[in-house]
């Protein structure tokens, strides 16, 4: 059934709103005539000429630099095999989404209808000239090394076959970390790869240029050892081929210190590892079930040191780690080809990374304490934010020193700051916002589990392991949704309309009651209000029995909030709850206060909201640079609004010295940094990347961040309640299911975050 609801969910991903996952986006003004004549007639005539003067300019005057083609032909399909150019469109496409995500390159992917060596080459070598650079894909061995080998010496941009080099480049980090965890040099370790497909090829070509000796490496296939007896090979399986009296894997293994598997599950037997040397290292890479299993692997040699293509075990082999950082170094240099020299640069940039102290952000992310180098971890993880400014200047220095360059590099510093500004770090927010709510999941009450969107929240938070659900609504109806929507697993239901719930519904009501009793509050009102699904659910955080709240989607923020603020309150200190919306942009996360619960802020009022957004902004592991926001710029209105925020701003500065603030100032030059160093040097905000906006009222934030959501579609995760007792938050009316796991993510955050508090 769970593979049934995956085929379903996969389909709806991709079809749905919009077939596909990339676009092509205009990066220039095209809003009048005037911008059409440039951009295209008669006004494009101009680069063009300057092109056919100097060829060169075309990276001055296009998008070259930073696109790359995707290209395959579906020969060979990772787990899928030879399914064709057409249905092999969709993983290009996610290999566009990764360029983009991890290194802000452009992609196009295209699909060659030919399985024709030459004709694939021929059409590459046609189209090129509209790229920067080629990242070929899913080409099956053996024409993948003579279509590789060929567009190298024939084209003068870099090209690189992904499934050849880039699992050789991780694993050979990886080796290099594993061999000195080991105590052994790579010049005396014995090594058996098992496969001998491209990845294996490259991989073992990989190793030898990074000290393993010829006559130490056995290379399997699926006959056997590679013997230079044997008649069948291949060119590049006889580069490997040994005169050993070896011919089976068993034989290969005994004594090895090192196996690498490309191959197929399963075929490391326990024991073939138990005839390894001491400390072996075991890189099991089939995907997705590994030539030994990890679990196997530690209880058959616990001295072994093991890495796979998998996310749920230590030290993944990820050609994310690779082939983004690559090509960005590369682009960056306009080099002329991806040479060994950059190839080998890369894996020494990521095997030093590994051996540096770990960010919080990344223990946070992939739920440890204290990730360091060691046998767990030998190689960085996808989602380190570093990679983007380490990788790249390894690489483009590699094209300098080996003479590919077109255009170095003459300030490395500058370059890693422009790394840095891509938006390869921003994306992983909520990455990181989730994977710290898995860290340790908190029991979460959805009021609103009878509408589908909410149910699915509830479950993909469930599955994912952010939160421990429980669903409040119709029992029938919940299950009804739940047949419909094929989730098998149940999960807690509570209807406090139900009589099963009347002696619990009479428990709250008394204690809400007698809470309130001299505030107007009579039993009978008390218990007509604890057979509704949000009192009942604020009762159950306030009486322990869950530890977070997520509501909102089928009713207003005012009718939702309501209950929450009368059951709960706000936490000992704070005058009055606010509220924050983060939005993650293409400029990276802002943070929009108050944009839900405080209409007209008193002075007194936005220092508080400042001081509790400050305090929320650093839970997302940001450190908070704020600009207070108006139609004004530094006193240049007398307005009350402004003269409001200008105060505002002069008592966070007494009251909180110790936070980057400033205004008031237009949100223009609050978010570009050179438009405001230009124009207003002497700003506490100038060069420092603004991710909180403090509004001077709700309607001003309100408007801002839902108009941002909807023009530019960025990630909504909010309204973020602030100042409130427990950890209990309101989505906004009609939020996506996507909207409602991420808030469920924060829910989890802040409710770890208070039972820290109260320890």
């Amino acid at each position: 059934m769970k593979d049934k609801r995956l085929r379903r969910e996969a389909l709806a991903y991709h079809a749905k709103p919009r077939p596909g996952k990339i676009e092509v986006v205009p990066i220039k003004r095209h809003a009048t005539q005037r911008d059409l004549s440039l951009a295209y007639s008669p006004g494009v005539a101009y680069p063009c000429l300057e092109i056919e003067k100097n060829p060169d300019d075309i990276y001055k005057y296009t998008s070259k630099g930073n696109l790359v083609a995707v290209i395959s032909n579906g020969t060979a399909v990772l787990g899928l095999g030879n399914i064709g150019a057409a249905a092999s469109k969709p993983v290009m496409e996610g290999k566009g989404l990764l360029f983009k995500i991890f290194a802000d390159i452009d992609v196009f992917d295209i699909e060659i209808n030919t399985e024709d060596p030459e004709e694939f080459i021929q059409t590459v070598k046609r189209i090129a000239p509209t790229f920067g650079g080629i990242n070929l894909e899913d080409i099956k061995a053996p024409e993948a090394f003579e279509i590789e080998r060929r567009l190298v010496e024939e084209l003068d941009i870099p090209l690189m076959h992904d499934d050849q080099h880039g699992t050789a480049i991780i694993s050979a980090a990886a080796l290099i970390n594993a061999a000195e965890l080991a105590g052994k040099k790579l010049e005396d370790m014995k090594m058996v790869v098992n496969g001998a497909g491209a990845a294996a090829v490259s991989c073992a070509r990989l190793y030898l240029k990074v000290g393993i000796r010829p006559e130490n490496l056995v290379m399997l296939d699926s006959k056997g050892v590679l013997r230079k007896d044997r008649k069948d090979l291949t060119p590049q399986k006889a580069e490997f081929a040994t005169d050993r009296d070896i011919h089976t894997l068993e034989e290969a293994v005994r004594d090895a210190d090192v196996f690498v598997g490309l191959s197929v599950g399963g075929v490391l037997k326990p024991e073939y590892l138990k005839q390894m040397a001491s400390n072996p290292i075991v890189f099991a890479l089939a995907n997705p079930d590994p030539e030994i299993d990890y679990p196997t692997a530690v209880k058959t040699r616990p001295d072994v040191i093991m890495a796979t293509g998998r996310s749920d075990y230590p030290n993944q082999v990820n050609n994310v780690l690779g082939f983004p950082y690559i090509f960005r170094g590369a682009l960056d240099v306009r080099a002329k080809k991806i040479n060994e020299e950059m190839k080998l640069a890369a894996v020494y940039a990521l095997a030093e990374l590994a051996k540096e102290p770990v960010p919080e952000q990344v223990n946070i992310a992939y739920n440890t304490k204290n990730l360091s180098f060691g046998r767990e971890y030998i190689i960085p993880k996808p989602f380190d934010p570093r990679l983007i400014y380490r990788v790249p200047p390894a690489v483009a220095k590699a094209a300098m020193d080996s003479g590919v360059a077109r255009k170095p590099i003459r300030d490395f510093e500058k370059y890693k700051d422009e790394l840095m500004e891509r938006l390869g770090i921003e994306t992983k927010q909520i990455r990181l916002m989730v994977n710290r709510a898995k860290a340790d999941p908190k029991r979460v009450v959805f009021p609103e589990a009878d509408y589908e969107e909410v149910l699915k929240a509830a479950y993909i938070a469930h599955e994912e392991g952010i939160a421990k659900p429980i669903l409040l609504g119709n029992r029938e109806a919940i299950e009804k949704l739940r047949a419909e929507l094929d989730y098998v697993e149940e999960l807690p239901i509570i209807d406090p309309a139900s009589p099963e719930w009347a002696e619990k519904v009479e428990k709250y009501a008394r204690d809400f009651w007698e809470a309130n009793q001299r505030k107007g509050m009579t039993l009978l009102e008390a218990r007509r209000l604890m057979q509704t699904r949000n009192y009942f659910g604020a009762m159950m955080i306030n009486e322990g029995e869950a530890d977070a709240l997520v509501t909102g989607y089928s009713r207003s923020f005012a009718s939702s909030f309501r209950p929450l603020i009368r059951v709960i309150g706000p936490q000992k200190g704070v005058k009055k709850v606010a509220s924050t919306v983060l939005l993650i942009t293409k400029k990276g996360p802002l943070f929009f206060s108050d944009a839900a619960v405080i209409e007209d802020p008193s002075v007194e009022q936005l220092v508080d909201i400042t001081s509790l957004t400050a305090q929320t902004v650093k839970l997302f592991n940001l450190e908070p640079v704020i600009a207070f926001l108006s139609f004004s710029n530094f006193g240049t209105s007398e307005h009350p609004q402004a003269v409001k925020m200008k105060q505002a701003v002069r008592l966070v500065k007494e009251r909180m010295p110790h936070l980057f603030v400033d205004g008031e100032v237009q949100a223009d030059f609050a978010l570009n940094r050179e438009k405001l160093r230009r124009e207003f040097p002497f700003s506490d905000l100038v060069n420092r990347k603004v991710n909180t906006l403090i509004f001077p009222n709700l309607s001003a934030a309100n408007i801002a961040y839902k108009l941002i959501h909807e023009i530019q579609g960025a990630q909504l995760v909010g309204p973020i309640l602030m100042g409130m007792r427990k950890a209990v938050h309101v989505v906004q009316l009609g939020a996506s299911v996507d909207e409602m796991v991420h808030m469920t993510a924060v829910a989890v955050i802040d409710a770890q975050t208070k039972e820290k508090a109260e320890r």
